[in-house]
């Protein structure tokens, strides 16, 4: 019998909001995060905007010795965790640390460290390259840091399946509480990889928007949409097993009750053009929770305003609902923050915690006209108030990945 798993803890960091509280007043708000980009210099770049992470002190937020030893990407997750863990109210002085683990990956990892050391090569020679290159840009140490910071002697492992990361490491995570490699899990994805490489990459690609106006430029599913917005930030979650948080008197957020994990093997960037690989991964997650699909309520979707992502999405969300796809509510949380990469599927899955908590489903902002084929309730004449027992998150990566999350209202 597999172990029945819950979520008591959320940490957020992104570009509407550095804790969990303040992104979910930002989504309420309906308040898009997106901007010039400030971290590098973009007079020669089409691509001059993206959905940065402001206003994060780190000295507030980290031990300023331990920040100066991480990239980026790692103090995003550390914060996140650490809000997560105190939410959890956990104290790992009453826990058996073989017993809590971390799953926390980056899609891209510490790329804004091997471009700064590059240079130096470049203009200084190989002996200048910093001697802290190699554990700052390492996609792994997000999950080591937090694992170093909270104590966390368990499975600590990092899953990197691009845009797919932080909803595989979630699923991962429950895997390894359900057949009993652990208790307690930290799972989720991190990104910071607002640079000038990812940026030309993605651009040259022909993935990312072009639009110059902040409020049109991450427009899913809409008619005019032009590609995605890259963002940056971190979502975690505590994951645990039932038993144990009762046990503990943990507060219970909601129970992740499905996982379904599929590839399209298709090609490199593109989705199945039948959806059949992400509709597949949607049935496994509904088939492990015992869900029939016209009791979800909600689809988080992965909508990255790509014309292919959005087309063939909706595509898989029509072949594994079959008639009740008419009927379930699907809006993008990236029509706001841009797309978090390898954080995106986590922090997708706390917008999906939220609406459960609370019986909001939020817009997708900046949407008022689905394209041809884009024929599903994108939820674009404003948020909706309704209740929510059953939400799925949806994460698409690069590669063919694909990763459903299936969380649910927790009952006895």
């Amino acid at each position: 019998m597999k172990r029945r798993v819950v979520i008591t803890g959320l940490g957020a960091v992104t570009p509407i909001g550095n804790t969990v509280n303040e992104f979910w007043n930002g989504i309420k708000e309906e308040k898009v995060g997106i901007g010039e980009i400030t971290k590098f210099d973009t007079e020669d770049y089409k691509v001059k905007i993206a959905a940065e992470v402001k206003d994060f002190n780190v000295k507030e937020r980290l031990d300023n010795k331990a920040a100066r030893r991480m990239e980026v990407f790692s103090q995003y997750a550390v914060a996140a965790s650490r809000e997560a863990f105190d939410m959890a109210g956990l104290d790992m002085a009453k826990e058996d640390p073989y017993r809590v683990g971390v799953i926390i990956g980056s899609g891209i990892g510490g790329l804004a460290s091997m471009e700064k050391e590059h240079e130096k090569i470049i203009t200084k020679g190989p002996k200048r390259v910093s001697p802290m290159l190699i554990p700052l840009m390492i996609s792994n140490m997000a999950a080591g840091n937090v694992a170093i910071d909270l104590g966390c002697k368990g499975k600590c492992t990092d899953v990197v399946t691009a845009c797919a990361t932080g909803s595989n490491s979630i699923g991962d995570a429950l895997r390894a509480i359900q057949y009993g490699d652990a208790d307690v899990m930290l799972a989720g994805g991190t990104e910071s990889s607002i640079t000038p490489v990812a940026v030309a990459g993605f651009t040259n690609l022909t993935a990312l928007s072009g639009e110059s106006d902040p409020l049109r430029a991450s427009l899913p599913f809409d008619e005019a949409r032009s590609g995605f917005v890259i963002g940056e930030g971190a979502g975690v979650v505590v994951l645990e097993e039932l038993e144990h948080a009762k046990n503990r008197g943990a507060k219970i957020l909601a129970e992740l009750a499905g996982y379904g994990s599929t590839c399209d093997a298709f090609h490199i960037t593109s989705p199945a053009e039948d959806g059949s690989g992400a509709a597949k991964a949607m049935e496994l997650a509904m088939e492990e929770a015992g869900i029939k699909p016209e009791e979800v309520d909600y689809i988080n979707a992965h909508g990255t305003g790509t014309h292919h992502n959005d087309l063939f999405e909706t595509r898989a969300v029509r072949r594994a609902f079959g008639a009740s796809a008419d009927h379930v509510k699907m809006s993008s949380t990236k029509s706001m923050i841009g797309h978090l990469l390898g954080a995106a599927g986590a922090v997708e899955l706390i917008v999906c915690v939220k609406s459960i908590e609370e019986g909001y489903i939020h817009p997708t902002v900046g949407t008022t006209n689905p394209g041809e084929g884009c024929d599903l309730d994108y939820v674009i004449n404003g948020a909706v108030e309704q209740e929510v027992n059953v939400a799925i998150s949806n994460s698409l990566g690069f590669g063919g990945h694909n990763a459903s999350l299936l969380v649910k209202k927790y009952e006895e």
